[in-house]
């Protein structure tokens, strides 16, 4: 397996750009997310890396080499796609052989080969079985047996699970998982899902119109978002923005909510301008002590727990609270935030200010 490294990579499609000088290191071994909307660039990226699409600028490193103006057949990668791209006409064990014999391995060395991947994969018992009549879970199992038996320097997946249907997916997901897991493999993984990315990667690059946004570990991108898109991005509920003007400097740990004091992480940076205060839906509590006011507009019951929305002089805010919790539609009571959760971002460029609490995160994104 192979670290890879990606320094100041730019793609251009005649006058559009769809990738902006983007640079991140995967290290060996790691499971590693590219995630971000349709169009962001993610997709582009991936195939820079695979060798099916040329950077016009920078350079890519694989294992310690540079590739970037290589073609694919000359990386030592696997691509896995979305829609399975399996041969109709083979069988499960002749599709995934192919690539074995294509490289002239001797047939009893395949066959050996074949069995191992096969036993991994749990898919011994449809070895002779065409693809076509497959489920959709089998054909991709098929599709992953194909593109690890050569054993590459990396794997490169592009929504692999896309096709499947939900249920199906989230076990395929674990399963994946556990697969890089057991081979130690590099796999870089693209998808649009922020459930899949923060369930299965061990570090994420957000992407959004070919820049990326943060770069980290899961954790990280969650609790301390360096700019409102991931904020907005990641997280179901996403986090609440309330927007306000003012001004805040450096040190200072208060700020103003329509005229009530509200303590803030000491800060790093200020600015002149407006500022967002951003907090995630379950750092909100419900307290009628609090002095910073809203109305209950909305409840939704999950289970165990409940998403309440109320309505504030600086805009909505979602609070997800224990379903125990009593709590009526048109309700007036008071909001309280923990001062440790939350984020204030730049209203004019959306970047987040650094904080004593998230200053070493995003100087590291």
């Amino acid at each position: 397996m192979a670290q890879i490294r990606i320094e100041n990579v730019r793609k251009e499609f005649g006058a559009f750009t769809a990738v902006q000088s983007s640079s991140f290191t995967i290290e060996d071994g790691e499971f590693f997310m590219l995630l971000g909307p349709s169009g962001c660039g993610k997709t582009t990226t991936l195939r820079m890396m695979a060798g099916l699409e040329l950077p016009t600028s920078g350079e890519i490193f694989i294992d310690g080499e540079e590739v970037g103006q290589k073609p694919a057949s000359q990386r030592d990668i696997a691509f896995v796609f979305q829609m399975f791209a399996l041969y109709p006409h083979m069988n499960v064990g002749k599709n995934i052989s192919y690539p074995l014999l294509s490289q002239g391995m001797p047939k009893a060395e395949v066959r050996k080969k074949v069995g191992e991947i096969a036993e991994i994969l749990g898919i011994t018992d449809i070895l002779n079985k065409p693809v076509g009549g497959l489920s959709g879970g089998d054909r991709q199992r098929v599709a992953l047996g194909r593109a690890i038996v050569r054993d590459p320097k990396a794997f490169f997946m592009d929504e692999p699970l896309g096709a499947l249907d939900a249920e199906f997916r989230e076990h395929m997901s674990e399963e994946l998982r556990a697969l890089h897991d057991r081979m130690n493999a590099t796999t870089v993984y693209v998808t649009h899902d922020q459930l899949e990315a923060m369930q299965m990667g061990d570090k994420i690059v957000v992407m959004n119109h070919g820049v990326v946004e943060q770069f980290g570990v899961p954790q990280d991108i969650y609790d301390w978002p360096a700019t409102k898109f991931v904020a907005q991005f990641i997280g179901s509920p996403p986090m609440n923005f309330l927007d306000f003007n003012g001004m805040i400097g450096t040190g200072q740990n208060e700020v103003r909510l329509n005229d009530v004091g509200i303590e803030v992480p000491e800060m790093r940076e200020g600015t002149n301008g407006a500022i967002t205060f951003g907090i995630r839906p379950e750092h909100v509590r419900l307290d009628d002590a609090a002095p910073y006011r809203g109305r209950v507009r909305a409840t939704e019951y999950l289970g165990t727990t409940q998403i309440v929305t109320l309505e504030t002089p600086n805009g909505e805010v979602k609070a997800r609270l224990s379903s125990a919790d009593r709590v009526n539609v048109g309700d007036q009571t008071g909001l309280r935030f923990d001062p440790r959760t939350i984020t204030l971002f730049d209203a004019e460029n959306g970047h987040a200010l650094r904080s004593a609490a998230n200053m070493e995160v995003l100087s590291h994104g």
